[in-house]
């Protein structure tokens, strides 16, 4: 592969623009960019080699430009442009890089850099067509019955989060994204006009009347307006959670992406405020400021003086308007558990409904026997797992006004850890 490297102002060592590696190197480059999630076309990429050959080769900066005006839509495609253009467009400097090789090193104890949003993406663009080398196969001599296996994306819907690689981790996070999202929605105070013949708008009417003299009475009708509640979203990032939680904020974004009225909030032992760095529009990126604004990721938990922050702080301000809460967390509070269940039951009188989401659903034969998961128990309306994506499919429903039966009632749990008690001699 042919490109250019350097400071901006070098010149780039390329072929002329007549010759065909060029314009093959372009057409590489822009299936490279679709790969990575760029909307790229035949078009683009002939329009692209047209611009070339109409300024020439000049500085690498000048080249870039050329391409980031073609291929380049939307502002979310800059980050990933910028790093596909510079891993594409290097120069093999191997006699640098033998010298390199060959001094004499010392230890670096500078702080590592962190990875750039777009970068895992684009790495993966760029070896999608590599062929990888093929693995012996290896016989397995114990028998299975066919009536019991199950399809792969059977058994990804149904997998722990916690017990994912890499590759599975990122066909989860698509498979989020790709979910129908919720459009359920409530009725206001206020009206709005309707063709329906239902209930009459006598404002509207005498307002209609009077351009005509009062000669011409037709009536108007109204309807009651809908809108979505607000979705308020609360999650734990202590170090039990901070798997789950970090695939929850891709539903969160996509979720984003189709409610105004949203806020999210992460916890640990202080309360975090990531609305703006979720409305990236770029879920690498989104995730990436998430990360960058929270200081105690993977740390402690105290959830009843984080719920106490938020009642105080943020609850009128996005509470308005019958919000329904998502609280994420496992429960298990080292703190007082009286000031957790009343911080709790002041959430619930806030919000329209309560749910609370618990990867610890995801055992067995679960019951309410820690005392924080005790506490708040009473004050929730649902209680459900968030351990898989077939929980979070669940979760969806749900907020589209399906999907709750008994299962999900809190109180089952409570009957279930009282009659437990009830046994014990």
């Amino acid at each position: 592969m042919i490109g250019p490297n350097g400071s901006d102002g070098a010149i780039l060592p390329l072929l002329p623009v007549g010759d065909g590696k060029l314009a093959e190197n372009i057409a590489h480059f822009a299936r490279v960019l679709r790969r990575a999630g760029l909307k790229t076309s035949p078009q683009s990429t002939m329009d692209a080699v047209e611009a070339v050959q109409a300024i020439g080769l000049g500085s690498r900066q000048e080249f870039k430009a050329v391409l980031a005006a073609i291929f380049v839509k939307r502002r979310e495609d800059i980050p990933v442009f910028d790093e596909t253009f510079g891993i594409f467009w290097r120069r093999r400097d191997l006699v640098e890089k033998l010298i390199q090789m060959m001094s004499p090193k010392i230890a670096d104890h500078r702080e590592k850099e962190k990875p750039r949003p777009a970068a895992a993406r684009v790495s993966d663009a760029l070896t999608a067509n590599r062929q990888r080398p093929a693995k012996q196969e290896v016989r397995d001599e114990i028998e299975t019955d066919a009536r019991f296996t199950a399809s792969f994306s059977e058994v990804l819907r149904k997998m722990d989060f916690a017990q994912m690689n890499a590759a599975e981790l990122k066909q989860a996070r698509q498979v989020i994204s790709g979910l129908v999202m919720p459009l359920q929605t409530v009725p206001t105070r206020r009206f709005q006009p309707s063709r329906q013949p239902r209930r009459i708008d006598a404002r509207a009417t005498l307002r209609h009347a009077m351009r005509s003299g009062g000669d011409l009475l037709l009536p108007k009708f109204k309807t009651v307006r809908r809108r979505e509640p607000p979705l308020v979203v609360l999650a734990d990032i202590s170090g039990s959670m901070s798997q789950y939680t970090r695939i929850f904020l891709h539903f969160c974004h996509a979720l984003m992406e189709r409610r105004r009225r949203m806020h999210v909030f992460l916890f640990g032992t202080r309360l975090t405020n990531v609305t703006r760095s979720l409305k990236h529009r770029d879920p690498d990126e989104a995730l990436a400021a998430c990360t960058a604004s929270v200081s105690d990721w993977s740390g402690g938990t105290r959830i009843g003086p984080a719920l106490a922050r938020f009642n105080k702080d943020w609850s009128r301000r996005v509470m308005s308007g019958g919000a329904v809460v998502l609280l994420i967390t496992d429960g298990l509070e080292r703190d007082d558990v009286g000031e957790l269940s009343r911080q709790v039951d002041r959430l619930r009188r806030s919000a329209r409904r309560l749910i609370w989401l618990n990867p610890l659903l995801r055992f067995d034969g679960f019951e309410a026997k820690a005392k924080g998961v005790r506490a708040m128990l009473p004050h929730v309306d649902e209680f459900r797992a968030a351990h898989n994506i077939s929980s979070i499919s669940e979760l969806a429903e749900a907020l589209n006004g399906q999907g709750f039966n008994r299962d999900h009632d809190p109180r089952r749990f409570l009957e279930r850890n009282h009659q437990h008690v009830s046994r014990i001699p």
